[in-house]
């Protein structure tokens, strides 16, 4: 007669089959794969512009990272690491832009107030591109968060999908300075 599994050993192994499922290995988008071009509204210090991921990627390789929402603790956190760190990307020829299902007006306040004016942070009110990118999070109209390098070939060179928004900005800059 098998013995149940206790509640300890029920625990972990949930715990390991979510960890497994989320992480970048189970990604829709992989290293290699042709990353979706997209054109969205997007608001850099209070002004409102559209930003092209296929113009962008003239000037060089781009980091598209994708987040909940706009002024929550760790969003807030992981933007205002990226607008110190901007001219660290800069320096390596590496423009990034934010993407969130926030509404434009939302994000004109964000992008002056948390960003600094230094990065472009773009609404996807209906979650097209955050879809396209397998960054939304679970059935909700919110991306999950997830950051990806856009190489000038259009491919994507680098994933890093984790939930804990302090790890962002320092994990893209050690993967572009590595050339990915």
């Amino acid at each position: 007669m098998k013995k149940p599994m206790n509640k300890i050993a029920f625990g972990f192994a949930a715990l390991a089959a979510s960890t497994l499922l989320a992480s970048p290995a189970f990604a829709a988008l992989k290293v290699g794969d042709k990353a979706p071009t997209f054109s969205i509204p997007v608001a850099k210090d209070g002004v409102v512009s559209t930003f092209s991921l296929k113009d962008a990627l003239k000037s060089g390789p781009v980091v598209v990272y994708f987040y909940p929402k706009a002024f929550t603790g760790g969003c807030s956190l992981e933007a205002h690491q990226f607008s110190e760190a901007i001219p660290e990307f800069q320096a390596k020829h590496v423009s990034v832009v934010g993407v969130s299902t926030d509404n434009i007006d939302t994000l004109k306040k964000f992008s002056k107030e948390t960003c600094q004016g230094k990065f472009p942070v773009g609404a996807d009110t209906k979650a097209v591109v955050t879809k396209a990118y397998d960054a939304q999070m679970g059935t909700m109209n919110m991306s999950n968060r997830i950051s990806y390098v856009i190489g000038t070939d259009g491919k994507i060179a680098f994933v890093h999908d984790s939930g804990d928004a302090s790890t962002h900005v320092s994990t893209l800059l050690q993967a572009v300075s590595a050339g990915k």
